[in-house]
Order: C-alpha cells, then sequence, then structure tokens
C-alpha cells in the first residue's frame, strides 16, 4: 500500500480502504481535495471540490471518498494540477483526461466552462501518445512519447510558447527551438514552463521578472530559450516552484534560480539569481529534486536515500539545504510546505508492489537475468541457480516454502520524477532498476538458503549431541548396573563363606 498518512485529507479513511491505495495526489488551495487509485485500478475522489475539480458531475463537497467512474480501469502514469484548481492526467494508453477550473482554457476543450468530470482532449493529441503532463497555475503542458511538447491554457507570459501572449484555447506544439528535439521531461512553475531535451540541455520560456529561466536576465520568454549557463552540464530532472527552478545532472548536482525570498534556492542567503547556482549539498551526489508550482519549498534526496529541505518550511526560511529523518521528499511537502499538496503523483511502482513469489513468476525464464540456461526439445530455458538450490535442497526447500507463503508484503517506493521507459538511455536507467530489483529478490532467496542451511546443521548437530548424551547416559547406568552387580556377588560369596566356616567348626 502506499503510506499517504501524513496528510489530513486521508485522516478518516478506514484503515481498510487505506491499504488499497496504490496511487495518490493532494491538491487545491488548501491541501482539501485529494484523489486515489486502490489496486484494483478503481479511481476515488474526496474533498471541497471547488470549481468541481473533483470530477464527480457536481460541486458538493465531499468528506468520504466517492467514485469516479469514468476514470475506473484507466491505468494513471502522470497527474497534475492548476490553481484554480484544474487537473490534467495521462493514461497508459497515451490519452489525456482534464476537468476542474477552466477560465482560461486551461482544460484544453476550446472553451471557457468548468468541466465538472474528466473529459478526454483530443485536438492535435489524437495520433500522440502522452507520457507526462504538468500544470502551471493556469495552463498545461504535455510531453508526448516521441519527445514533443503541447501547451494550452493561460498565455499572458508566454508560457504557452506560441510566440504570442493569447491565452490557448486548444493543444498546440511548442515548436520553435524545440522543432527536431527530442524532450524527456517537463515542468511548470506558475507561469512559466521548463522541458529537459535527451541531450541533457534545458529550455525555458514564459514570465522571468523573478529570474527563473535562468537566462540571465527578468525579461519574460514567448518561444523555448536553452540556458547557456549550463552549457557543459547534462541535465536530466528540473522542477519548478512558484516562481524559483531546481535542475539535477547525470553526476548528481543540483542548480537552482529565480526567486529566493524564502531561501529556497539553497544558496545560503535570500537574494534572486537570474542565472543557474550550485547548492552546496556537502559532496552528497543526489538522484531527485522536489519543488511545487504552488509553494517555496524545496527538496532533494541522495544517493544513499537521505532527504534535505530548505526554502520555506512551515514559515520559516530555511537558507541552506537541511538534513532530514524523512526517507522520500513527499514526506517534506506533506509535513512541511504551504499548502501540504503533492509535488507530483504518489505511485507505488509497478515491479516494487508484487511479492516475493509474483516477482519470481514474472521473472522465470528471463533471457536477461537468469545465469543459467537448459536446453529441452530444442528449446532454451534460462533459470536462477539460486532457485535450483532452493528446490533441490530438502531442508531449504520446506523452509523456503514457509518463506514464499509468508513472503506477501510488498515493497514501496515512488519513482524518481522525470524518469521515464522512453526514449535511450532512460530505458536502460529502467531496465537496469528492473534488474536490480530482480536481483535483490535472488539475494534474498540466497540469504534464505544459507539461513536454511545453517539450520540443518543446527538440528544435525542438536540430534548428534543428544544421540551422544544418551549413549553417554546409558553406559553410565550400565556400569553403575554392573558394579552394583559384582558387589552383591561378592557380597554374596563372601557372606557364604563365613557361613560355611562357621558351621564346620
Amino acid at each position: 500500500m502506499l503510506d499517504v498518512g501524513k496528510w489530513p485529507v486521508f485522516a478518516l479513511l478506514p484503515p481498510e480502504e487505506l491499504r488499497l491505495i496504490r496511487q495518490a495526489c493532494v491538491y487545491g488551495s488548501a491541501a482539501n481535495e485529494a484523489l486515489y487509485v486502490t489496486v484494483n485500478d478503481e479511481v476515488f475522489a474526496l474533498g471541497t471540490n471547488c470549481s468541481g475539480c473533483l470530477g464527480l458531475g457536481d460541486v458538493q463537497s465531499t468528506i468520504e471518498p466517492r467514485r469516479i467512474d469514468i476514470l475506473c480501469g484507466k491505468k494513471i502514469v502522470s497527474l497534475s494540477y492548476g490553481t484554480g484548481p484544474h487537473v490534467v492526467l495521462a493514461t497508459s494508453d497515451g490519452e489525456v483526461f482534464a476537468w476542474g477550473h477552466n477560465g482560461y482554457s486551461q482544460l484544453g476543450n476550446g472553451t471557457t466552462n468548468h468541466g465538472l468530470i474528466p473529459a478526454l482532449v483530443s485536438t492535435n493529441l489524437l495520433n500522440k501518445k502522452v507520457m507526462e503532463v504538468a500544470c502551471g497555475s493556469h495552463h498545461t503542458i504535455a510531453l508526448t512519447t516521441d519527445g514533443e511538447v503541447f501547451a494550452w491554457g493561460y498565455n499572458n507570459s508566454g508560457q504557452v510558447g506560441s510566440g504570442s501572449t493569447a491565452n490557448q484555447p486548444t493543444p498546440r506544439r511548442v515548436s520553435s527551438c524545440l522543432q527536431n528535439k527530442v524532450v524527456v521531461n517537463i515542468g511548470c512553475g506558475q507561469l512559466c514552463s521548463m522541458a529537459v531535451l535527451d541531450n541533457g540541455e534545458i529550455y525555458g520560456w514564459g514570465y522571468n521578472c523573478n529570474g527563473q529561466l535562468g537566462l540571465g536576465n527578468n525579461g519574460n520568454q514567448q518561444t523555448p530559450c536553452r540556458i547557456a549557463a549550463l552549457q557543459g552540464a547534462s541535465i536530466i530532472q528540473v522542477a519548478c516552484g512558484y516562481a524559483h527552478t531546481l535542475a539535477l545532472t547525470d553526476e548528481g548536482m543540483v542548480y537552482s534560480w529565480g526567486a529566493n525570498s524564502y531561501g529556497q534556492l539553497g544558496t545560503g542567503n535570500k537574494s534572486n539569481q537570474a542565472l543557474p547556482t550550485l547548492i552546496n549539498t556537502e559532496k552528497e551526489r543526489m538522484v531527485e529534486v522536489a519543488a511545487c508550482h504552488t509553494s517555496h519549498t524545496s527538496a532533494a534526496r541522495t544517493q544513499s536515500g537521505q532527504v534535505m529541505m530548505w526554502g520555506q518550511c512551515r514559515s520559516q526560511a530555511v537558507a541552506s539545504p537541511h538534513l532530514t529523518h524523512f526517507s522520500s521528499t513527499d514526506d517534506v511537502f506533506a509535513c512541511f510546505a504551504t499548502p501540504a499538496v503533492t509535488w507530483h503523483l504518489l505511485t507505488v511502482d509497478g515491479d516494487d508492489y508484487l511479492t516475493v513469489a509474483q516477482s519470481l513468476k514474472r521473472e522465470f525464464d528471463s533471457p536477461e537475468i537468469s545465469d543459467l540456461k537448459f536446453m529441452v526439445d530444442g528449446k532454451s530455458i534460462h533459470v536462477h541457480k539460486a532457485l535450483l538450490k532452493i528446490s533441490t535442497d530438502p531442508d531449504i526447500a520446506s523452509s523456503s516454502t514457509s518463506f514464499y507463503e509468508h513472503a506477501q508484503t510488498p515493497c514501496i517506493r515512488t519513482p524518481l520524477a522525470g524518469r521515464r521507459k522512453e526514449p535511450g538511455w532512460l530505458h536502460t536507467l529502467t531496465q537496469t532498476r528492473l534488474h536490480t530489483h530482480t536481483r535483490k529478490h535472488a539475494y534474498t532467496h540466497a540469504n534464505t538458503l544459507t539461513h536454511a542451511r545453517a539450520r540443518a546443521l543446527t538440528r544435525s548437530h542438536t540430534h548428534t549431541q543428544t544421540r551422544l548424551h544418551t549413549r553417554k547416559h546409558a553406559y553410565t547406568r550400565t556400569r553403575e548396573r554392573a558394579y552394583t552387580l559384582a558387589h552383591i556377588r561378592a557380597y554374596t560369596l563372601a557372606h557364604t563363606r563365613a557361613y560355611t566356616l562357621a558351621h564346620t567348626n
């Protein structure tokens, strides 16, 4: 299950319902709206329902979860929300659904009427497969599997990237400098948009009065502009706050720029920065950065699993990265952000949600991760040596059976934002994580094998000691009986002799 206990909006859900949650998102001006997906792919919403943002077909608030029928069975891969709020999501089929506030056409349906139920966004996207969405205050951008970016909605500062400041009522491809380039990650601040390319370059457009585009000036940009100051650095993830931006490099370094009145840039001061500035993270390699367009809070997770936070933390200004006891950047936003919304869609990773037995079934006969191959009737069967040892050793097999029967608790992990299965090196990274995950299970089974052998040896040793002890005890009793019998015989013989001599005389 997904741990959503730190968000008050879920406080009234019964434990049996909480255990079913696989994905969740908390949004709204006061973090009073939430949407979640169960393990059965049912979608529910609860909260104040401002502007119909719960997608229930009305504007009635609800303290108890209500099902969104139109989304049930859809596998959600990305979800974002605006300030209105409006909500936009992408499914595994590449479809985009939107609902909620629509005063600036941020739902992409060509009107300004609020949407009370999720509606398919189809204009210019019918033959496209969207894999990621991001929302600013009242605009939306979407990333396709082809690496194209589409945008629509509010455009007063050029955040749609159309070359003008006219609102965009339907999805329009962001071209200009992004033409013939492949985008792999996107993000939105309140009034700006960012895109990371497959070659590590990063582009920004829209509002720039606080320097949040990282261009070295404060002028708004109506089309994408490359951040030249990061030439030589390969960016793999971008995260946008209200008016500041964080970027993660492939070497684990973090750059920040933009507004800094709460210390959200992590530079140790509160001065705005119009150019990317390297954050001092005490030589720790970072693997994730986190920010949300609704707040001035920043967070990052290290390779060792430590989580740091800075910026506006419960009304305090933390100007330098502060080490926390959290294990996830999500916890930072649940406990310290204002409002306490989720910075991305919380998700139990599909692979890690499987039980041990399910993982083994999935990876059986996998040529990518097996370490032994058999040929049967001309066909290859790929297996794992560790599993063969478990199945052929009687002592281990019995203990392993018990182990598998009880190993039904899934591991939980929130996936790294910005990482996608396509294209290129991102797909390789995902495959590497899958292999590592399976090898982790193999290590667990090998560990079980070792423990089982140890238990078998212990039982054998104990049995041997018991038998020796029994034999020793029997031997001692035999000696005692022999000694007693000998003593009786000697006594009887002596007594008989004495009696005979007495009567003879």
